[in-house]
């Protein structure tokens, strides 16, 4: 059997989704459950952030997760195939009318993608002061926390809502399948398989 970590939400279902067309058969969480076994495989429906840590660990072989999430964990994972779902980019916001001023001696970002938002600056040679934040990141440049954030844009309706723009995007991101490298070697036949499969569908 294989165990295979997806995100709760809309990247699970669209994954699911991906399987029915791949095997036939009809995969659905039901209600609340965290564990659906069927046709030969246990999903398991953990979040996002988590699912590089439980393939990473083996509780999970395989795993479906944004590029983002793993440039962030930084995991040393296998990266099977690119599901092109839950598209969308890592990318500077910053006050409307605001551009980023390079020629700072120090730039304050707020940001969850920390490592994202460091390597970033480290390869312009720049010095930056990360603030980490969980939530709410656009207020941070309105309120003076921060010079900019760097956040997941989709459609960037958020950031104009609360008086931002998108600014330089940083990175394009979308959904993966990912592998432990164990399992991978030990289930190297059926993983191949599964892959071959979902690229059919895709």
């Amino acid at each position: 059997m294989l165990t295979i970590a997806l995100p709760k939400g809309r990247i699970a279902k669209e994954t699911l989704e991906k399987f029915e067309k791949a095997f036939n058969e009809e995969f659905i969480f039901e209600d609340r459950k965290l564990i659906l076994e069927k046709g030969g495989f246990r999903f398991l429906n953990v979040r996002n952030q988590d699912v590089p840590t439980y393939v990473m660990h083996g509780a999970a072989d395989l795993g479906v997760v944004g590029l983002d999430v793993l440039e962030e964990k930084e995991y040393d994972l296998i990266k099977l195939l690119n599901l092109h779902l839950g598209k969308c980019k890592v990318a500077f916001g910053l006050k409307r009318g605001e551009e980023l001023d390079f020629s700072k001696s120090e730039i304050k970002v707020a940001t969850k993608h920390e490592k994202i938002a460091k390597k970033y600056f480290e390869q312009k040679a720049m010095a930056v002061e990360i603030i980490k934040l969980y939530g709410s990141i656009e207020l941070a440049p309105i309120v003076g926390l921060s010079d900019c954030i760097v956040d997941i844009v989709e459609t960037g309706t958020t950031m104009k809502q609360n008086g931002l723009e998108v600014g330089p995007t940083i990175m394009e991101s979308s959904a993966h399948l990912i592998a432990n490298k164990n399992s991978f070697y030990a289930k190297k036949e059926i993983i191949l398989e599964l892959k071959q499969r979902l690229e059919e569908v895709l």
